[in-house]
Formats: C-alpha cells, structure tokens, sequence
C-alpha cells in the first residue's frame, strides 16, 4: 500500500503526530486536511530530502534493513531484532541507555511505518510502498555522489560461469580419484593443491592456525571459493564424507552423468545468500545496493568507503574486509561483478548482466538462512 491509502487509515491521533511532526498548519480536527498536508509535505522532494538528511547512521542501517525486504509487514519484535543489529558495539557504548522501541516510535510518529489495517496485520507494522521507491532514490543519489567511475579499465576480466562449470568438475574429480580425508574430515593439503589445479579460479590453500569461520561449513578448511562450491555439493546432497573418504552420493552420480556440464548459478546464488547471512544479516540489501552502484565502471576504494558504514563486524572481520572479500570477491566468483585493474584508479568492479537478473529476480527471506553443522566421518 502507498503513504496515501495507509493514512487515510490511520487514526486522527497518529495523523495529528505526523503532522506535529513535519511542522503542518492545518486544522488538527480535520482528517482530510491532515491527510493533505502530510502529502503536501512528503511529496517536497527537498524537504523529504532533508528528513533523510537529518537522520543518524542507526536510523539509515534501520531504515536499509527494510528497504529491499519484500515482507509486506513485520512484527515490533521484528523491528526491534534489526534496530539492535543497526548499532555496533563501538556506538552502543557510547549510549547505554539505547532503547530500540524509540526508534520505531519516531519512525511512526515519521509517517514511516503504519500500523496493518485488517483483523490480521492490525498489530504489524508496514513501510508504505512508494515511501520506499523514494526512501532507495535519495540514498542511491547519496552514493552515487561519493563513487568515482571511469568509462574503461586497462584490463578486466569475467568469471561469469566459471563456477556452474567447476561444480561439474569437482563432482568427476571425486568420481574419479580416491579422495582420503584427514580425522577431521578435510582433504589432505596435496588433493587440495591437485584439485585446484584443476578448477578455472586457483587459489592457495588454507594457511594453518588461519582464522577462518562463520561463512560456512568448511570454510575454516577451503579457501572461498572452493568451500562455498564444497559446501553447496554437500547441500545438495551429492557428495558424503565417511569411512576417511569423500565419495559421490547416489544423488551426485545421476547429477554427474545428466550430461550438463554445468551446474545453473541461479541456486548457488540463493545458496550464498543464505549461508554468508549468519555472518552478514544485512547482505540482501548490500548486494542491492551495490548493483545499483555498479552500473558503470566503479573504483572499490570508493564503494568501499560508501558502504562501510553500513557493514558491521564479524569478531575479526572488519567492514573492509568484508565488503571487499566476503562480498565483492565472492560476487565476481558468481558471476555477478566483473572485476578491472586500471594504472591510474586502481581495483575497479561493473556489475554483469547476469548479476542484475539474480539480483533484481532472486529474494531470500531475512530469516531465511543456512546453518551447515560440520559432523566428522
């Protein structure tokens, strides 16, 4: 529902705090005249700019919680849930007496959320529809102003498709050598460096007593790009680790001998977003927002620095080590970002058009998310 079908339901009373809110001058007993002149007053984009303009960095992480969520309505617990998720550690010392309920009451009081209007929504909260369009077109006007973009890098390149492929490569790897794994489960360093060999993308294996967890089930074991493609075979139940060995499943074999040699990224994308979730609660809307950002070619110092006040940590992980390798590095692995090298501007990204169909197409549920336990053979 729009700003204008949500007040025309809401009481005299709330009509009457919005109002006091943005300064109308009407007749307070009137609904009709209420209703105009919040219109009135929203519908100034300068002024509804400024509203924007005036907010704290908690109340725009609250805000860009919701804004690419396709819930229609959320309970206050809900609310409540991603207004302590909006403040840091560092920013709730320096306010202990914080109280999150305050910040939904001045989001109403706003003419930002509204109560449901039926039997069943009456005690969930809504953001207006177009108040959202216009909430994203200011914030993205916002960034925009901050990136730096170049027509062309010396050098770029793509791997879009790539990791469809290595799935397929990896599951004929374990059909056709005898894969031990350690006590622990994990491939031996040498299979590891075999493999990789023979994947599109290589990387180093994982140094020992290197820091690694949170972003899957044997991401503590794999470099990125091999646990996420590890970890989505074992998802789909093609792969199984037992007796001191990793072998094909039922399940993989008859993937294995469809014939496609290559694996669609549409579901390795979801996949991503509900695995990389539990450490990044927000990232749905930070791969929104850095497709909107990447149209054109655009240096990452300068996303980085737009989108870092949005990225709170994970332990040891910091924003820019987020932003940069959990999120941006993993999005050129799938295909989403490409990735360009210039003498003068640097690192630079441009989204595909393969990441603005995912992205645009695909939605997951904020609580949606995937929670690999890792059980040793």
């Amino acid at each position: 529902m729009n700003l204008a079908d949500m007040l025309s339901y809401a009481d005299i009373q709330q009509l009457a705090r919005i109002a006091q809110q943005y300064g109308c001058e009407c007749n307070t007993n009137s609904k009709h005249e209420l209703i105009q002149a919040i219109l009135i007053e929203l519908g100034r984009k300068d002024l509804f700019e400024e509203h924007i303009n005036k907010m704290s960095i908690e109340e725009i992480r609250f805000l860009n919680s919701m804004l690419f969520d396709q819930q229609g309505y959320f309970s206050i617990e809900e609310l409540v849930a991603r207004v302590q998720q909006s403040r840091f550690d560092s920013e709730a010392s320096e306010n202990a007496t914080f109280n999150p309920r305050d910040m939904i009451v001045k989001f109403k009081h706003s003419g930002w959320l509204f109560s449901g209007c039926t039997q069943q929504t009456k005690y969930l909260l809504h953001i207006p529809t177009d108040l959202k369009h216009r909430f994203r077109e200011v914030l993205h006007q916002r960034f925009k102003a901050q990136l730096l973009t170049i027509p062309q890098p010396d050098a770029y390149r793509d791997e879009d498709g790539r990791l469809g492929e290595d799935m397929i490569h990896f599951l004929r790897f374990i059909d056709r050598e005898m894969v031990q794994l350690n006590g622990d489960g994990v491939m031996y360093k040498r299979t590891q460096q075999q493999l990789l060999e023979q994947l599109a993308v290589l990387e180093p294996v994982v140094a020992k007593g290197e820091w690694r967890f949170g972003y899957g089930r044997r991401f503590h074991n794999y470099p990125d790009r091999l646990s996420l493609l590890y970890d989505y075979v074992f998802y789909r139940g093609w792969i199984e680790e037992g007796n001191g060995s990793l072998q094909l499943t039922q399940a993989g074999e008859e993937r294995l001998h469809q014939g496609s040699a290559y694996e669609p990224l549409q579901p390795v994308y979801r996949f991503w977003l509900k695995l990389y979730k539990n450490a990044i609660p927000n990232l749905l809307a930070l791969v929104h927002w850095i497709q909107l950002c990447t149209d054109k070619w655009t240096t990452v110092d300068t996303l980085q620095k737009t989108l870092v006040p949005y990225i709170k940590p994970f332990y040891y992980d910091t924003p820019e080590s987020i932003l940069g390798q959990r999120i941006i590095k993993m999005m050129i692995h799938l295909g989403l970002l490409r990735y360009g090298e210039d003498a003068v501007h640097g690192s630079l990204v441009q989204i595909t058009k393969r990441g603005q169909t995912l992205i645009q197409g695909i939605y997951v549920p904020h609580e949606e998310k995937i929670e690999l336990v890792v059980d040793k053979p």
